[in-house]
């Protein structure tokens, strides 16, 4: 079991010991790829950890981009946070579902806006029920609180500083797609993408990252994916996948391993594939992939 740490990854025991903690928030982020076929907020409504308030990503983005739930404008994020009672203060762990997948990705936003006290549930609800824990239909008692945020503009990249990447070298690119997606092989979820890779990134497919109960790999191992597929952790990464989620598991990982010098392609393959001026790789990485 991976050590509990409450900037990064805690346990279904570390959350059942401080569920009563008056400071603690807890967020369910479930969010399934469209052709899942999968109501993330009906889910919540119908069984959720205690105290456990829903975080819609698709809701919480920026509503001026076509592109699938881009991280939000400060302003917005601060509102929709407010009116789940999430601020200054508090502790916040975060869930989903599937184990390790979408939660993540809020793990990631909340760094984006300068807020550190946020950990990932290791295993998620998956976990949480199958060791027979308290759930519970009831909506939580909401409280303002105000959130103070600091846009950390390093976490994030855009496509034209992915494209310098790409051309220059000087970031490890890495794409949490799975292999026949990252190789071309396999059609993409999202209509009117191209198939293919960003040239010159690395990939390391989420999942590979995980135990077969969803709950993150130890650190030794963590090492080990990034190194059998060839990534150079002494560079600085860029991760990347189909629209920005599974991405952040890359992210969470090397930040469990010590690696600071990261940042997630916002946009990643849903801007990427359809950018008609970048270039497309097929084929597996020169280095394999895993």
């Amino acid at each position: 079991m991976a050590q509990d740490d409450p900037r990064t990854l805690v346990s279904t025991d570390w959350l059942a010991r401080h569920l009563k903690d008056p400071d603690l928030r807890i967020l369910d982020a479930s969010w399934h790829l469209p052709d899942a076929g999968r109501d993330g907020r009906a889910e919540f409504n119908a069984d959720h950890i205690p105290g456990a308030r829903f975080f819609d990503i698709d809701d919480i983005s920026d509503s001026r981009s076509d592109l699938p739930h881009m991280a939000p404008p400060i302003e917005k994020f601060m509102s929709r946070l407010r009116a789940l009672g999430v601020g200054d203060g508090h502790q916040v762990v975060v869930y989903d579902t599937v184990g390790l997948f979408s939660a993540a990705r809020v793990w990631w936003l909340f760094r984006l806006m300068g807020q550190m006290d946020i950990a990932v549930l290791d295993g998620g609800l998956a976990k949480w029920l199958a060791e027979g824990r308290e759930t519970e239909d009831m909506p939580p008692i909401i409280r303002d609180r105000h959130m103070t945020v600091r846009r950390q503009n390093h976490l994030v990249k855009d496509v034209t500083q992915v494209a310098a990447a790409s051309k220059l070298g000087d970031y490890e690119i890495i794409d949490a797609r799975s292999p026949a997606r990252f190789r071309g092989e396999a059609a993409e979820p999202r209509p009117g993408l191209r198939a293919g890779h960003i040239p010159g990134s690395k990939n390391v497919h989420y999942a590979t990252l995980l135990n077969a109960d969803g709950t993150m790999k130890e650190t030794d191992a963590l090492k080990a994916t990034f190194a059998a597929a060839g990534v150079d952790l002494s560079k600085p990464a860029i991760t990347t996948c189909g629209s920005g989620v599974t991405a952040a598991i890359l992210s969470l990982a090397m930040e469990r391993i010590g690696k600071t010098d990261h940042s997630l392609y916002d946009g990643s393959w849903s801007e990427w594939g359809m950018f008609p001026t970048v270039p497309v790789e097929t084929g597996p990485a020169p280095t394999g992939d895993i």
